[in-house]
């Protein structure tokens, strides 16, 4: 049975979580992670769930990160990567439409929301949720919410000409964005309307994955 390490909470095992419920592909969960842990952040002061800076974790991942996955033998690490695997190896059609141009396009929307979305999450979440509200920068938050609505306003802009961001059909592009647009609406910030977003994002969150691994709030908003 495939293993995978990593926290529910993080979106880029989240992402993981999405593919293989998409897929319907059995694993074995292990929570695993420096960062966070049962009761939250170790900012907060709580312990994590640790393994990852164990040996044998290690020789697996060598950074010391999650998700990583370990099928039938073959290890990986890095989460878009993982993605592509699972896509590639158990759902070609579902996942990207089996044409390298559609898994292209997916990988495409899936390092753009990498290289576009994560940063500004990450310093939302660790402003807004992990640190204490007296330790907060008020700058650092408001420079991260206008790169995402620049950014958001990009993929706004795709989705008014495809009914998926990299197609007519769902892709594994559209996991890292979905989980993206679901916790930028959870957080108590100013968002401009984003007709296109809005229509997707209703779209995307009726799927049973999703529902699976990405709407509980918990997910996302745990300190």
């Amino acid at each position: 049975m495939l293993k995978l390490w990593g926290r529910p909470t993080s979106t880029r095992t989240q992402k993981v979580l999405w593919a293989l419920a998409e897929i319907d592909l059995d694993f074995e969960f292990i929570l695993a992670s420096a960062s966070m842990g049962p009761a939250g952040s170790v900012q907060k002061g709580h312990r994590p769930y640790g393994i990852v800076d164990t040996p044998a974790y290690r020789a697996i991942n060598p950074n010391g990160t999650v998700p990583s996955i370990e099928d039938d033998g073959f290890s990986l690490w890095e989460s878009n990567s993982i993605v592509r695997y699972l896509a590639m190896k158990y759902a070609p059609e579902l996942m990207y439409g089996d044409t390298v141009e559609s898994f292209a396009r997916a990988s495409q929307w899936m390092d753009w929301d990498n290289n576009e979305l994560q940063r500004g999450q990450h310093t939302l979440v660790t402003q807004l949720v992990r640190l204490p509200s007296g330790q907060r920068d008020r700058a650092q938050i408001a420079h991260a919410n206008n790169e995402l609505i620049a950014a958001f306003g990009i993929a706004d802009a795709q989705l008014g000409r495809t009914r998926f961001i990299a197609g007519e059909h769902f892709s594994m592009g559209d996991i890292p964005l979905g989980i993206h647009a679901h916790r930028w609406q959870l957080y108590n910030i100013e968002r401009p309307p984003l007709a296109n977003i809005a229509r997707w994002y209703a779209e995307i969150r009726k799927r049973p994955a999703f529902q699976r691994w990405v709407e509980d709030r918990a997910n996302h908003l745990t300190g």
